[in-house]
């Protein structure tokens, strides 16, 4: 759920009018003044100015996502782009008090034309044109666009600051999110060749002093013994992971209880680590974390002065649907301390989910209504409720929290969970449970040579001695030879490149030593007889507890902290006694659209109505949604802000 709901939405707004490239506005007429678009149809009424029908249509068609305009998939879709365009305008007129003179509008046009490179007059019309501009259409965007960005900038401008209070309740209930980051005491190797860092890996795993090592052959740090961190009193300091490449301090940072990494590629250079000492990241104090938490509860109080300001508009607004063809039915959905939650504002956050848009790709509406009405919807009526409860629980609690209704729940969720401890016992079941994570395959590099006959292969396995070259005696004695690389044993997410049986053989059964490697007994394959040759052996080994104590502690205490945080914010909110309307909902907007469709069906001769993808509908729980955006801005996941009635 996204955290920022309302500056989320008028951010959007914002990047579509300043950039201008959908032409969602062209056919926009103010009752309060100033440039007007071509008249068009007239759909819907806000506050007396008029949002046409062509607009919301090329706001609709601006995503290909909400292109499917029929069944129960249609009619949310078109609850979306209703209430998304009468959002944008209460925006709009919210902003009327903030003065833009022509000479601003004419600097930022002037600055998106060199950045588009369309200084060139004839290239600007035409780029116009294709998304259905003029310029002066064009210019009023930008006009709207930094009005609403002057008045969000003023509201933020106002909000009161964190006080030590508020900042120090805040940390009290978030110490885990303010903390030292890791370190670790060790040294690398680094090397641009493979087989020598391969072979300097053998030779530390046998023993060899790695800080002799690295002066003799690393290609940095080689005058400290390859210390990551500068010597004191002899010592490699401690350093964070920035000091490695990100891939390599993944390795090294996973050795909390110290220990050789394997030899990691990275930017063309073939590094090895010793991890000496690992130091987990410790609880910042109040001070030490003061400023990052009074600039996070500023930034929440921020946050509410916006929601605040959207509620507002809301609450006050008079809209009408004056087409009969964007005459939305928006019934609450949900309430909870005296607040109703509209289900355009659950669809837009339907629309809003990644899931969704790759299900739209891959199944059929009527297919995707079913799922999104039993699985998605309930849960985000869940989580709005929950958000809509926040401030009243807090205040029941007798918390002085901020934020908007969404960071005011989670913080609330902290709350829930502030004594949430792991034992030694929830490490030791975590461990068991996961105990794969902790395991690496064998692996080793293999060389197949595949006989017809069996008595030349075991020939060949009885007599080859490891001098030479595998590929060149095997063939000579009649084997086609393949080489298989790296391999490990089989995995359901990765298969082996080698035949099962061929697998147990180099893992799981003696090998005969030869030379560098070693040989596997033959295998039949099929109608053919296969010898392994194989090199590097490594066995699969699982990590002990002791060296991942301290991951699977960090990651069941957030599991456990999610869990209790859930279960206290459902008991509190039960407290009030919400009201979830969902079924009904669904199961009125499935007959109404049934209803509608059969009343086309003699009209249309098809049995559905509109353009775009058919969605006939589920048995009787109706509404679904799709991902992408219903603002003017593409790539913004729309939430509708909330807070009052519409008139």
């Amino acid at each position: 759920m996204s955290r920022k709901p309302v500056q989320t939405a008028l951010m959007g707004l914002l990047a579509a009018l300043m950039i201008g490239g959908s032409a969602a506005y062209v056919y926009q007429q103010r009752g309060s003044g100033g440039l007007t678009g071509p008249q068009g149809t007239p759909a819907i009424k806000v506050n007396g100015s008029t949002i046409s029908a062509e607009e919301l249509a090329t706001l609709r068609q601006s995503n290909p996502v909400l292109g499917i305009t029929t069944g129960v998939l249609g009619d949310d879709f078109k609850t979306v782009v209703a209430a998304r365009a009468v959002q944008n305008e209460l925006y709009k007129q919210g902003s009327k008090d903030i003065e833009v003179s022509r000479a601003d509008v004419d600097a930022q046009v002037k600055k998106t034309r060199e950045e588009a490179k369309l200084t060139d007059n004839k290239a600007w019309t035409d780029a116009l044109q294709r998304v259905g501009l003029s310029d002066s259409l064009y210019r009023q965007q930008v006009h709207d666009g930094l009005q609403i960005q002057r008045k969000v900038d003023a509201l933020k401008a106002a909000a009161p600051a964190a006080t030590e209070a508020e900042a120090k309740a805040y940390f009290g209930l978030n110490r885990d999110q303010y903390q030292t980051e890791a370190q670790i005491v060790g040294r690398e190797i680094v090397v641009t060749d493979k087989a020598k860092a391969d072979d300097l890996l053998k030779q530390l795993k046998g023993g060899a002093d790695f800080a002799r090592l690295a002066g003799e052959h690393s290609t940095e740090n080689k005058d400290r013994g390859g210390a990551l961190g500068p010597l004191e009193n002899g010592a490699p300091k401690p350093v964070s992971r920035v000091v490695i490449p990100t891939d390599v301090a993944a390795a090294a940072f996973a050795l909390t209880g110290g220990g050789l990494t394997d030899v990691i590629a990275s930017g063309g250079k073939f590094y090895i680590v010793k991890v000496e000492k690992y130091l987990p990241p410790t609880p910042k104090t109040f001070d030490e974390a003061k400023s990052d938490v009074m600039t996070a509860v500023s930034n929440q109080k921020k946050d509410q002065a916006l929601e605040a300001w959207s509620d507002g508009l809301q609450k006050g607004a008079k809209i009408e649907y004056v087409s009969p063809d964007w005459q939305v039915v928006d019934p609450v959905v949900a309430s909870v301390a005296g607040q109703n939650i509209k289900y355009s504002e659950l669809v837009a956050q339907v629309v809003g989910n990644q899931q969704v848009a790759m299900m739209l790709q891959q199944m059929p509406p009527e297919q995707i209504s079913g799922m999104l009405n039993t699985g998605f919807k309930p849960q985000i009526v869940e989580q709005l409720l929950t958000g809509y409860a926040a401030p009243t629980v807090a205040k029941n609690l007798g918390l002085n929290l901020v934020g908007n209704r969404q960071e005011m729940a989670a913080t609330l969720g902290a709350y829930g969970a502030r004594d949430v401890k792991v034992t030694g016992a929830d490490v030791q079941k975590a461990y068991q449970e996961n105990i794969k994570q902790f395991q690496t395959p064998p692996s080793a590099t293999v060389d197949e040579a595949s006989f017809k006959d069996r008595n030349q292969a075991a020939a060949f396995q009885a007599d080859w001695n490891g001098s030479g070259d595998f590929t060149v005696a095997a063939t000579k004695a009649g084997a086609t030879v393949s080489e298989r690389g790296t391999v490990t044993t089989a995995t359901p997410q990765a298969p082996s490149k080698l035949d099962p049986k061929v697998e147990a053989a180099v893992f799981a059964a003696p090998l005969r030593s030869v030379g560098e490697g070693s040989l596997s007994a033959v295998v039949p394959v099929g109608k053919r007889f296969s010898v392994a040759y194989v090199r590097d052996l490594k066995k699969a080994e699982t990590k002990p507890l002791n060296e991942v104590r301290t991951q699977l502690e960090s990651q069941v205490l957030s599991t456990k902290k999610s869990t209790a945080a859930q279960e206290f914010l459902k008991t509190e909110v039960a407290k009030l006694k919400p009201v979830d309307n969902l079924k009904t909902v669904l199961a009125d907007q499935a007959k109404r659209v049934a209803a509608a469709e059969k009343a086309a069906a003699p009209a249309a001769g098809t049995g559905t109505t509109g353009t775009g993808t058919t969605d006939t509908g589920t048995t009787g729980t109706g509404a679904g949604g799709a991902s992408g955006s219903a603002t003017t801005s593409p790539t913004t996941s729309p939430t509708t802000p909330s807070g009052g009635s519409t008139k």
